[in-house]
């Protein structure tokens, strides 16, 4: 399968703008458009921010082609139930685009502002498990009874059935070993970001090591690696991928080596000081060299032009 390029909007702009900018992604033939989910941006609490549900059903209005989704959906705000039906209104708004990105949240403001409390690793692990394993559940049965430590759920609903079948796509992000044999059982994506700050070096070889832990826990399970899709979010190791063309397609060829089949890129507004440290897409013009130029040139039988 050729790579598939996404790209991510932090939602800090109007939303005439941001759905403005979105019309553009997809023009310009990108594969995906992904929303985060906190309660405020991390980086900066008093910027812009809109609510990632009510977004997205603007998101899927507003666009036609292009896959969309969460990267990734916040645990810390969100039941299980609720966000499981929410996911499949959205899929039926969007006429079955939707990709549900799930993560264990970490950010603490999202604990601060809404009161809820900061949940030890074990015990967000553990969470997670479960959360997890709710939504998967009721997005495949339409019916689901949990009775776990952290969440009951009691004959819970869900209908209609998503429009994707057997349900909508589910990506679970994060590299711990506990969300990696959650995904190993029941994604169908699996994203990394490489590992935060690492060096070039120091992120290829850590995941690589958490692609081979995917692989072994789908063997445990008696379940075909090649079942999940390696999704990495670029952008947050030491790289410098958007720096020229052939700094671009050597870190897509590098970890296309390890399998991986989706890059997901950031793209900002500009200026903008408080991501300066990033290789992320800072304005259109490297947007469109991007997909215009660069994207072709690592897509076996594109088109391959010059810069």
């Amino acid at each position: 399968m050729p790579p598939r390029f996404g790209i991510i909007m932090i939602p800090t702009l109007p939303v005439e703008e941001l759905a403005a900018r979105w019309s553009l992604i997809e023009e310009l033939g990108y594969d995906s458009l992904w929303l985060p989910d906190h309660f405020v941006n991390p980086r900066g609490p008093t910027d812009l921010w809109f609510e990632t549900w009510t977004l997205l059903t603007l998101l899927a209005s507003r666009t036609s082609r292009i896959r969309i989704g969460t990267l990734v959906a916040n645990m810390t705000l969100r039941n299980p139930a609720l966000l499981a039906i929410q996911a499949m209104t959205v899929d039926h708004i969007s006429r079955g685009r939707l990709v549900l990105g799930i993560g264990a949240g970490r950010p603490p403001a999202d604990h601060q502002m809404t009161g809820v409390e900061m949940w030890p690793i074990g015990e967000r692990l553990k969470r997670f498990k479960e959360f997890a394993t709710i939504i998967d559940r009721l997005l495949r049965q339409g019916r689901t009874t949990w009775n776990g430590t952290y969440y009951k759920i009691t004959d819970a609903s869900l209908f209609p059935p998503p429009v994707q079948k057997p349900r909508l796509p589910l990506l679970i992000g994060g590299k711990s070993p506990t969300v990696i044999r959650v995904a190993a059982g029941i994604a169908d994506v699996w994203n990394t970001n490489g590992g935060r700050d690492l060096s070039p070096h120091e992120a290829f070889e850590a995941t690589r090591a958490k692609v081979a832990m995917l692989q072994d826990q789908c063997q445990k399970k008696a379940r075909d690696p090649g079942a999940v899709t390696l999704s990495f979010l670029v952008g947050q190791t030491q790289d410098t991928p958007l720096a020229s063309r052939d700094a671009f397609q050597d870190f897509i060829g590098r970890y296309e080596q390890l399998g991986f089949r989706e890059f997901i890129l950031f793209w900002l507004r500009d200026p903008n000081p408080d991501y300066a440290l990033y290789d992320w897409i800072r304005n259109r013009a490297v947007l469109e060299k991007v997909a215009m130029d660069w994207i072709p040139s690592v897509r076996p039988g594109s088109s391959d032009t010059s810069v």
